[in-house]
């Protein structure tokens, strides 16, 4: 998941796993896999940059270590 910002400032996580295109209009404008569209504040290096860093800290098992352990 990354944290991007709506136009009006406002923070919003969103899963980069489903971002299907980002375009400069010149607005930063998501269009999701599910067709729905947004704008964001972030440039669009800064949103490949933070799905590249999400995804790597995925393959790494990095976000894992931040989870609290399971107890029974």
């Amino acid at each position: 998941m990354i944290t991007l910002h709506r136009l009006n400032g406002d923070e919003m996580t969103l899963n980069a796993d489903l971002i299907l295109t980002i375009e400069a209009t010149p607005d930063t404008h998501i269009i999701m896999m599910d067709r729905r569209q947004l704008l964001v504040l972030e440039s669009v290096e800064e949103v490949i940059d933070a799905a590249i860093e999400y995804r790597r800290l995925v393959a790494t098992g990095g976000h894992l270590a931040a989870a609290a352990p399971l107890t029974t």
